[in-house]
């Protein structure tokens, strides 16, 4: 800070300028939130339709849009569990509901609490241990250890203090996932914070009501100082943090990033240990407090940041760092050795005193280079480094990608059931009526949700009627048929491939011929892209024109842009042809244990990606039509695509059905190939080892 003032507004001006080029603009800001309120929206519904009384909620800087590429931060999800009841007084108490009584006494960390088991049949305190998540303290309360509703047996994840961390789901990101109960009011210390003047001057008296209605609620975790470790639950007040972030304006959401920029680049170049994120967040939103919102603009971004580091290494040097929300906790109560201070103060000392040039050194996002290339007329930045755009696109199409594939994993989730035919027709008309109802009330983010979930639920009950009734000698219904065209919009093409299933299962091939032509004509390989949540892949690259889609239009693009993998359940097996019913006995009884929990959810359906399975139809179609040479062309499409496409989900299942077609085909080489192919894509879990078998079984029989 002991640079002219031009200099200062300069860098200021620049540094604001490279932000906005990685993604930390109004623009991508407010596309990160929208997209994860909606995953949140999805999420949510999904549990109340099945029955569990719990609301997700996306946090921290993934769904506040204060992250970048580099970063690589995780998406933090926090389920809450409503069955949960934690309360500040009798008055609270609910029946039939796992009451808790929030205790805070001078055993408890400032910013924590034990947690008293109640009964539920009435207004009493506990007095059996029920099991082995009860202890019995020394006055004889039943308190409840914060480990109870945190130990989940999950693929893929592992434990971090309150959270399960599972890696590597989108994208750029891994997920910790926390668990929570509601308190049904704010503790005393959390409704103080609404009183500061700081607090009331900052934020409108509407942004202080919204922020007063948010939910609070405990999490499993103690202090680094707990005298009982085992029994101290964590006040969470995340939302009505996330409200305050959502208040901030470009400047001070750009110092944020910043100061976490820094943090892993001088502070932490290796694991998070004594300083983090959200210290860095706390600091920030003390700095907003105590000062005028006049000095948060552009061309004083380097002098915030320099204000906020300075008030980081006080607390350092005093070891408190309150919480902005709680104050009496301090959230650096415990954190560092006597060297560790003196190393984290140094640094920080060295950072400041830099002047911005410790700016220089940043290879995060490529902040260095482009920082030059902006401050200097000399310096270019490298050909090799992603523009701007680039940044923005790539952005824009992994929130589209993984909303969609959000949406799909949701419809699994509602059309998981073991039960067939009517009853799976009646619940199913059932839960589309009640996504019809909350449509209805719910806010706008919850009707979009809601609009992406209806076509997939609607091809689900037409495919299961028709299929209920083709199995009964019946013809399809009309109101099937209705259901069918109500989800031919739910994606480019899997809504219509299932109805022209259908149709070509009935024998009805002029139609089935009809509908994939059409679809055909609808699928735009330049714009359109695949999308499976089935499988938990790394993505891949994506079409540059689907990118420039998804940057310029918003989430309402999203079903005219995606093609989605096709599903049939037990219950539209009718409808299914023989070649791929196979698929819905994948699995052996070796293969069971390599299915994943989300596995699980699909793997005795029949799932294949909706490109292969449009060129198959088409191959078996017009051999009906005895249409041969358009036969052929369909089966070169459907190998073509098997072998060359990108992003597929289920390419084994289309190496299976290419290879009975080759089989149909009389070329026994090529059949057999397909079928080793596929078994190198899934190794388990794969039909290819039937196919592979009764291949086998055919040779020998014609020996």
């Amino acid at each position: 800070m002991f640079q002219s003032p031009e200099y200062c507004k300069t860098l200021s001006l620049k540094l604001s300028e490279v932000l906005e080029d990685v993604g930390v603009n109004e623009e991508m800001v407010m596309k990160r939130r929208r997209i994860s309120m909606l995953k949140e929206s999805l999420i949510t519904i999904t549990f109340r339709l099945t029955g569990e009384n719990r609301t997700i909620y996306i946090l921290g800087s993934q769904s506040e849009g204060t992250t970048t590429i580099g970063l690589r931060s995780d998406v933090d999800r926090v389920i809450v569990d409503y069955d949960y009841n934690v309360i500040q007084n009798w008055r609270e108490w609910k029946h039939n509901k796992t009451n808790l009584l929030m205790i805070q006494d001078e055993n408890v960390t400032p910013g924590y609490c034990f947690l008293q088991l109640l009964r539920s049949d009435e207004p009493l305190f506990e007095t059996n241990i029920p099991n082995e998540h009860c202890i019995r303290d020394s006055i004889g309360r039943i308190l409840l250890r914060n480990t109870f509703q945190t130990s989940i047996n999950r693929e893929n994840t592992e434990r971090h203090g309150p959270s399960n961390a599972v890696s590597g789901d989108d994208g750029y990101c891994d997920n910790d996932i926390v668990f929570a109960f509601p308190c049904n009011s704010w503790p005393q210390s959390v409704s103080q914070f609404l009183e500061r003047p700081g607090v009331m001057r900052w934020l409108s008296s509407e942004s202080v009501r919204y922020a007063a209605s948010c939910d609070c609620f405990v999490v499993g975790a103690s202090s680094k100082i707990a005298a009982y470790p085992a029994l101290e639950w964590r006040i969470s007040t995340s939302l009505a943090e996330r409200c305050l972030m959502f208040h901030l304006n470009i400047t001070q959401l750009q110092c944020y990033v910043l100061m976490k920029i820094i943090l892993k680049t001088f502070l932490n170049p290796q694991n998070p240990s004594n300083l983090s994120s959200f210290m860095c967040k706390t600091v920030l939103l003390h700095c907003i407090e105590n000062t005028e919102q006049k000095i948060w603009k552009r061309d004083n971004l380097f002098t915030c940041l320099s204000y906020c580091l300075i008030e980081l290494r006080s607390y350092v040097q005093n070891e408190n760092c309150p919480h902005f929300i709680i104050s009496e906790n301090n959230l650096m109560a415990g954190q560092f050795t006597a060297e560790e201070k003196r190393n984290v103060l140094q640094k920080l000392c060295d950072i400041i005193q830099s002047d911005g040039r410790c700016l220089l050194r940043i290879n995060i996002d490529d902040i260095s280079e482009r920082l030059q290339g902006k401050l200097s007329t000399i310096f270019q930045i490298a050909c090799n480094i992603p523009t701007a755009l680039e940044i923005h696109e790539e952005w824009s199409c992994n929130l589209f990608i993984n909303l969609m594939k959000q949406v799909n994993r949701m419809v699994i989730i509602l059309v998981k059931t073991d039960n067939l035919s009517n009853y799976f027709i009646c619940n199913h008309k059932q839960i589309i009526l009640r996504l019809t109802y909350y449509s209805i009330r719910g806010n706008k983010l919850e009707q979009l949700a809601i609009r992406y979930l209806l076509p997939f639920l609607s091809s689900t009950l037409g495919l299961t009627m028709a299929s209920t009734r083709i199995g009964e000698n019946y013809p399809v219904p009309y109101e099937a048929l209705k259901w069918l065209t109500l989800g031919l919009n739910s994606d480019v093409t899997s809504g219509r491939l299932k109805l022209a299933s259908m149709f070509y299962c009935v024998g009805d091939m002029d139609r089935a011929e009809f509908i994939l032509r059409q679809t055909e004509s609808r699928y735009n390989s330049t714009v359109v892209e695949i999308v499976c949540g089935c499988w938990r892949n790394p993505q891949t690259s994506r079409s540059a024109e689907f990118k420039r889609k998804c940057c310029e239009l918003n989430e309402n693009c999203l079903n005219s842009i995606t093609s989605c993998c096709v599903k049939f359940l037990q219950s539209e097996v009718n409808c299914v042809p023989r070649e791929l019913r196979y698929e819905m006995m994948r699995s052996t009884q070796d293969d069971m244990p390599y299915r994943s929990m989300h596995e699980t959810l699909w793997m005795d359906y029949a799932v294949v990606d909706s490109l292969p399975y449009l060129y198959f139809l088409q191959y078996k179609t017009y051999g009906h039509l005895q249409r041969h040479q358009d036969q052929q062309l369909a089966l070169s499409n459907l190998a073509k695509v098997t072998f060359t496409g990108r992003n597929f989900g289920h390419r084994e299942t289309a190496l299976n059905l290419l290879g009975q077609c080759m089989e149909q085909e009389n070329k026994p080489r090529e059949t057999l190939q397909c079928y080793m192919l596929s078994l190198q894509q899934r190794e388990r879990n794969n039909t290819a080892k039937f196919h592979i078998c009764n291949l086998v079984r055919k040779y020998v029989a014609n020996m």
